[in-house]
């Protein structure tokens, strides 16, 4: 255990460290050469320590947590380091604003430990208002296949990788939003669907196959969710494995079977009695690129919402994140996929207090029911630049 940790110090040296240089040369480094993802010196006591500290918070915490805006929620990161600094440059670095994650940190990128150690930092630092929801990655037998397994092995240690492990299995599942908005990772659970119709839908081979989900209720109430044991690693099967790795699919009515294998595909009139179901407005979910950084699902019912920008370097997508408002106002700020896109700036521990506007690439108003009126603007709405 590391003795005295200065966790400010700690999450000061992993932003400075992305260069390891001084602001005044970052400028230039970035103008002239643009080379991020420069490795950040950590200790392996160090990330120990910040694992060890951020599994006890979640502990502490609900594993369906009760949020309340105004506050900003990002979707996968995946490893990509100098995005998610990119995206706390507009989004406003911890302390001044909060944050909502919705899982898959590590992975595919180049600098997974970099990206989950900072925010497990934030976590400590601040931990009612910063948040980290579980992704399908947060799960040793994924990312033992994926990249994080051997980023810890190759930098580090496997043990460090079983650390990491420990800490994943402790991390919440979901969060609402002022009691109006569901988030996780994945989506929607058949929790509540007869054991004979969920056992005919994962044996049926046939992808067409379609269900009513008003044979039972899926998820009847979110005690459910709560009476999820941690620690736990991620089932076949089941509640915890259909929130993290289910997906909305426009085609179908009901539940289907999923293409990646895993969990269900689940119909537009899912969503609808879901919200219904528990007085809620809106899902807002990650768990799929998107191009846009951001894709609505039925009638806006559904956002999905990808913060990777050119995903793994081979996919043009923009990353999105959603800034929900003390009103309950939600529009998106998107990063641009660019391979020049290296222009992060740190402005150190203190606010920014001069930044490029916010671009609102798709607006969206949700007065919810709460305030008796609710309008929707068009997700097209092209409103400002979008950021470099």
């Amino acid at each position: 255990m590391v003795q005295e940790f200065n966790i400010d110090a700690f999450i000061e040296r992993l932003l400075e460290g992305t260069f390891l240089l001084s602001l005044d040369h970052l400028i230039c480094l970035l103008v002239r050469c643009g080379r991020p993802g420069t490795l950040v010196e950590m200790k392996e006591d160090e990330i120990r320590y910040i694992c060890e500290k951020s599994r006890e918070i979640f502990l502490a915490q609900p594993i369906l947590l009760e949020l309340e805006a105004p506050l900003q929620i990002c979707g996968d990161i995946h490893g990509q380091y100098t995005d998610l600094l990119r995206l706390f440059e507009h989004g406003g670095f911890p302390p001044a604003s909060n944050y909502l994650f919705l899982g898959d940190y590590v992975d595919r990128g180049k600098q997974s430990l970099e990206t989950i150690c900072l925010l497990l930092a934030y976590k400590i630092r601040y931990p009612e208002n910063f948040f980290l929801l579980r992704g399908n990655h947060e799960c040793a037998a994924i990312n033992r296949i994926y990249g994080f397994y051997d980023e810890c092995k190759r930098r580090f240690s496997i043990k460090l990788w079983k650390t990491f492990t420990d800490c994943f299995n402790c991390l919440p599942i979901a969060a609402i939003v002022d009691s109006k908005i569901f988030c996780c990772h994945g989506g929607r659970s058949t929790a509540g669907l007869s054991f004979g119709v969920v056992e005919y839908l994962r044996i049926r081979v046939d992808h067409s196959i379609t269900i009513q989900c008003s044979l039972s209720p899926d998820l009847q109430n979110m005690e459910q969710i709560r009476r999820i044991l941690r620690p736990s690693d991620i089932p076949d099967t089941g509640l915890l494995c259909d929130l993290l790795w289910s997906d909305p699919d426009k085609d179908v009515t009901g539940w289907a079977e999923n293409d990646r294998g895993v969990s269900f595909t689940f119909g537009p009139d899912v969503v609808s009695k879901f919200l219904n179901r528990h007085d809620l407005d809106l899902i807002c979910r990650a768990h799929q690129v998107v191009e846009d950084g951001f894709e609505f699902f039925h009638r806006r019912q559904l956002v999905t919402l990808f913060s990777a920008p050119n995903y793994c370097g081979e996919f043009d997508n923009a990353g999105g994140m959603m800034t929900v408002d003390e009103n309950l106002t939600c529009s998106f700020q998107v990063l641009k996929p660019s391979e020049k896109k290296a222009k992060y700036q740190y402005h150190g521990m203190t606010p920014v207090t001069q930044q490029q506007p916010a671009a609102l690439y798709g607006y969206i108003d949700l007065w919810f029911r709460k305030k008796r009126h609710m309008k929707v603007a068009s997700d097209k709405m092209l409103l400002g630049d979008l950021l470099n």
